[in-house]
């Protein structure tokens, strides 16, 4: 069984979870007799030398259909669905705002998608999007696809009420890699020290997190680096931050054991997250766990996480008093080494190769 991986072309120039899931996943369906190839976005490919073509992003169509347009290989998605109308109530008089409530969803990925391309900062590489659009893109690789591999049971209810297409569903969970992420060392965990691990962008709602961390007695630590188009965010970002808050570029996976092994809660007040793989790495290691309920975090982390309002700097403050009160559960990390690893969601999407290769 050979496959090709294929996701946006900037995977690796701009990583993100996405990254991550991908790369982890590969590796893993290796270790289980499945040949993966990643596409590097340079090489010519040659698609008949593949069993199936796994692409991820489904918010990315146009660089699904480049592909599927010219080959027959029988396909899948890992979806990713992220949804973007927050934009709407973050900032409702800014040109983000406005143009989200003017055209929707899919009309603010059809904008930022063809302004990319305008700008010379993406090429669009399938060109029949231009007047094809995004929700009519999105709906041709759905029709199409042999399955879809949805991280959660919301994201794939997310996927079916947006676009109406019925396709076959395997549930992949997001994961760790708990051999890589499994620790001896004492270190000592600060009582009052908050984590945000993450790509600074108003999506991850640093800014609010921030104003909730400077009316409080914690330090806080966060993170990352700036998204590309959204450095002006950052700015803001480390103008409002007290004494108190502290930026550390990104990191490698591996480097942030001791950062999470020395804070008491890691919080991602996200305005919308599928997972958010870090929160997951940072319950493993101890920390408790701060999240926003938009998207599907609850599906991951249930009653063992406080949840806050994303719009409500109160909302954040209020979550973060109650984790420094709650005493952290060795039950989600028992739950995430038996349902949330990188190992079983590669057993999960070999199950799904494999039932669609015996239907061919």
């Amino acid at each position: 069984m050979r496959i090709l991986f294929i996701s946006r072309k900037t995977i690796f120039s701009v990583p993100g979870g996405d990254t991550v899931q991908m790369v982890e996943t590969a590796k893993e369906l290796k270790k289980i007799g499945v040949e993966v190839d990643i596409f590097d976005q340079q090489k010519e490919v040659h698609y008949m030398n593949y069993d199936l073509l796994h692409f991820f992003n489904l918010t990315r169509p146009a660089d699904i259909l480049f592909h599927t347009t010219k080959s027959d290989v029988p396909y899948v998605v890992s979806t990713i669905f992220v949804q973007y109308d927050f934009y709407k109530y973050l900032s409702p008089y800014s040109r983000m705002g406005l143009a989200t409530r003017l055209v929707g969803l899919d009309g603010i990925e059809y904008l930022k998608t063809t302004l990319k391309h305008g700008l010379g900062k993406e090429k669009l590489t399938y060109f029949p999007y231009v007047w094809k659009g995004q929700k009519k893109s999105i709906r041709e690789v759905l029709i199409h696809a042999k399955a879809i591999l949805p991280n959660s049971a919301s994201e794939a209810k997310r996927v079916s009420k947006s676009y109406g297409i019925e396709v076959a569903e395997y549930l992949v969970p997001n994961g760790i890699n708990t051999q890589e992420f499994r620790s001896t060392e004492d270190t000592e965990r600060v009582s009052n020290q908050l984590i945000c691990v993450g790509q600074i962008e108003p999506r991850k709602n640093q800014l609010n997190l921030i104003r909730a961390a400077n009316q409080l007695d914690v330090s806080l630590m966060i993170i990352g680096n700036p998204a590309p188009n959204h450095k002006s965010y950052f700015e803001e970002c480390k103008k409002i931050a007290s004494e108190k808050v502290t930026f550390v570029t990104r990191v490698k996976q591996k480097q942030l054991i001791p950062y999470y092994l020395s804070s008491a809660i890691h919080i991602l007040p996200s305005w919308f997250e599928t997972t958010g793989l870090s929160s997951l790495e940072a319950a493993y290691l101890g920390c408790k766990i701060v999240v926003s309920p938009n998207g599907d975090t609850k599906d991951y982390f249930g009653n063992y996480a406080n949840y806050c309002e994303p719009q409500s700097v109160q909302s954040i403050k209020e979550a973060i008093i109650g984790a420094l009160k709650r005493e952290f559960s060795d039950e989600l990390k028992q739950v995430i080494e038996s349902n949330y690893t990188w190992r079983k969601a590669a057993e999960r999407t070999k199950e799904c190769y494999q039932s669609i290769l015996a239907k061919l």
